[in-house]
């Protein structure tokens, strides 16, 4: 081997090494600045809430001052409403704002999406649910968010189904309630796996059918007689495709 040859195999490994140590640390960093980033934006954009009105009083800008008022705020508001009193005041100025035309249309959702992950029940974001979409043999997480009666005898499952991976842009199905497969996910697994792309995914995911006296009781109507369908068979579950046209046969 010349010397020449000798540089430049040097040369080619120093190259690597550098690649390589440079992919390293970006894949350490970049994560890291992400999640720096976002959390800047959400502690700036609440902590600018309040900044005119303290500004207004302090006569400078003080930086996390908004963000601390506004937490003793939510403090206080959860501290009233551990009180009778409290409560009762509070739930009569939420009802006050239903009956607002165009508050209520705003403030009605907002207060069930938030409730759906501050609940002791299992409505809203509390259950994680899959669903055969857009074909047969492929699946997609849902969260279950409500049952609706939609004709006599037809019950339906409604489910957002978040899009990957920004979940807010996600849209809403109603789904027959024997075609939505209860997962042993949580929610944050759930959310973490659309965030990421899917790269952050359980080993195992459990399937078990929707259980009619959940069903019944999460959406506090009588137990509906079209959930016959929704069983096991010889352990193994089987979820018929939305549409098939064999799925209102009861002797399958």
């Amino acid at each position: 081997m010349t010397e020449q040859t000798e540089v430049t195999s040097i040369g080619r490994k120093i190259g690597r090494h550098i690649r390589a140590t440079l992919i390293a640390g970006v894949l350490i960093l970049v994560p890291i600045a992400i999640t720096y980033v976002l959390l800047s934006w959400v502690f700036n954009k609440i902590d600018g809430l309040l900044q005119p009105p303290l500004e207004g009083i302090t006569g400078r800008h003080i930086p996390g001052l908004g963000f601390l008022v506004l937490l003793i705020i939510v403090y206080l508001l959860g501290l009233v409403w551990t009180k009778r009193l409290g409560r009762r005041t509070i739930r009569t100025l939420q009802l006050f704002l239903l009956k607002i035309p165009l508050v209520g249309a705003i403030y009605g959702p907002a207060r069930k999406l938030i409730e759906s992950f501050t609940g002791d029940s299992t409505a809203g974001f509390k259950r994680v649910v899959v669903v055969e979409y857009p074909k047969q043999g492929t699946w997609m997480i849902g969260f279950l968010t409500g049952i609706s009666n939609v004709v006599p005898g037809t019950t339906m499952g409604v489910i957002y189904l978040p899009t990957a991976p920004t979940p807010n842009s996600g849209w809403v199905a109603m789904v027959p309630i024997q075609n939505i497969y209860d997962t042993t996910m949580t929610v944050q697994e759930a959310m973490s796996m659309v965030l990421s792309g899917g790269i952050s995914s359980p080993t195992q995911i459990d399937l078990k059918p929707m259980d009619p006296l959940e069903v019944a009781e999460f959406a506090s109507v009588g137990l509906p007689g079209s959930l016959s369908t929704v069983r096991p068979e010889s352990g193994v579950f089987r979820i018929p495709f939305m549409g098939d046209e064999d799925d209102e046969n009861p002797t399958r």
